[in-house]
């Protein structure tokens, strides 16, 4: 074995304990998680805010003092509520996952910074596997995986570093994040080798790196929408008299409001849904490099396709009377689902031209 050959064989073993070291990060960040979950949920700012929502419009707002001139006025404080549509019920977000509480939102602060910490090892190991065959690591499903699960969570703490409340994503996103390490290490993993002819190009590094992107922020796009189902039905229960259970008392509570929840997801969606258009339309090209066509039907091909239709269906809905709210969110997962289909399914099940990332 010669010295190069040496080399890029302790950097695949330097990538390999990297990913899973920062698998065990990434373990003390869910049971931080899990600590700021379970601290909130002793808060009376949680039970207030339940409260508050239950009696709705009806109930009074605190008064603003405002001194002017010598005199004072008192002014009503308007209630900061947050509006998806015409109709929509005005509720107020609720207090975190933390439920405002300092030990709650210690956890929470512990759990970010870990997941930072994970994210930098994680990002490491995707380098060092890089390095190791010197090119671009996203030549097979175990490349692609670590990468994605990567990106996944840099946005998610480009999210937090820009201001944004996603805090309560945190812990479903490291839940997901496990879990595709443990598939991707588990039954993915494939030694660091060269490319085949057909993906040694520059296109590799355009339209991959999109992909990737993209499905990342529809990832979140998913959590939000989903979470928004679940907080839609605990406020339109509260909103019929009803008596949610201990759970959505104590955690659903918490969340955003569901418009809160709706107009991220929508947002967040909309926003990426021209570089997914991109993405296909730079796969095209590549494929017209590399075997003279530019669309043959292939089966990566045409879910992509699909996936794009499908998040085109979301957006128009979205846009159109009677779609908007859970009609329009049923329809965010199911284009979710199609890019997750298109992710692990076209892949390991279907046989195409793509075939050749394997597993």
């Amino acid at each position: 074995m010669n010295l190069a050959a040496a080399t890029n064989e302790n950097l695949a073993n330097i990538s390999n304990v990297l990913i899973y070291s920062s698998m065990a990060v990434y373990t003390l960040a869910f049971l931080a998680f899990i600590a700021e979950w379970v601290f909130g949920s002793r808060s009376k700012v949680g039970r207030t805010a339940a409260a508050l929502t239950a009696r709705g419009a009806d109930a009074a707002a605190p008064a603003v003092t405002v001194r002017s001139g010598g005199s004072t006025t008192v002014l009503d404080k308007p209630k900061v509520v947050t509006r998806s549509a015409a109709g929509t019920r005005d509720v107020p977000d609720g207090p975190g996952a933390a439920g405002g509480t300092e030990k709650g939102d210690l956890y929470g602060r512990v759990a970010v910074s870990l997941t930072t910490l994970a994210f930098l090892v994680e990002a490491g190991g995707v380098i060092a596997r890089a390095l190791s065959v010197q090119r671009a690591p996203w030549g097979n499903m175990y490349e692609f995986s670590i990468t994605f699960s990567t990106v996944v969570v840099g946005v998610f703490l480009g999210f937090l570093a820009a201001g944004k409340n996603v805090r309560w994503a945190g812990l479903p996103l490291v839940t997901t994040v496990l879990l595709d390490l443990g598939i991707a290490t588990k039954w993915l993993y494939t030694d660091s080798d060269q490319l085949v002819p057909a993906l040694d190009s520059y296109w590799l590094w355009i339209h991959v790196s999109t992909a990737i992107f993209c499905g990342a922020v529809f990832y979140l796009g998913a959590v939000g929408t989903l979470l928004y189902l679940f907080r839609d039905a605990y406020e339109a229960k509260l909103a019929r008299g009803g008596e949610p259970g201990a759970f959505a008392t104590s955690v659903l509570d918490r969340l955003p409001s569901a418009a809160s929840l709706d107009k991220f997801a929508y947002r967040v969606n909309a926003a990426v849904f021209p570089l997914w258009t991109f993405t296909i339309i730079a796969g095209a090209i590549w494929a017209g490099d590399a075997w003279g066509r530019y669309w043959g039907w292939d089966p990566k091909e045409v879910w992509s396709f699909i996936t794009w239709v499908a998040y085109a269906c979301y957006l128009h809905a979205r846009a159109t009377a009677g779609w908007k709210g859970r009609k329009a969110a049923y329809l965010a997962l199911f284009a979710f689902a199609c890019w997750l289909w298109n992710y692990y399914g076209v892949n390991m099940v279907l046989n195409g031209l793509h075939s050749y990332s394997g597993v």
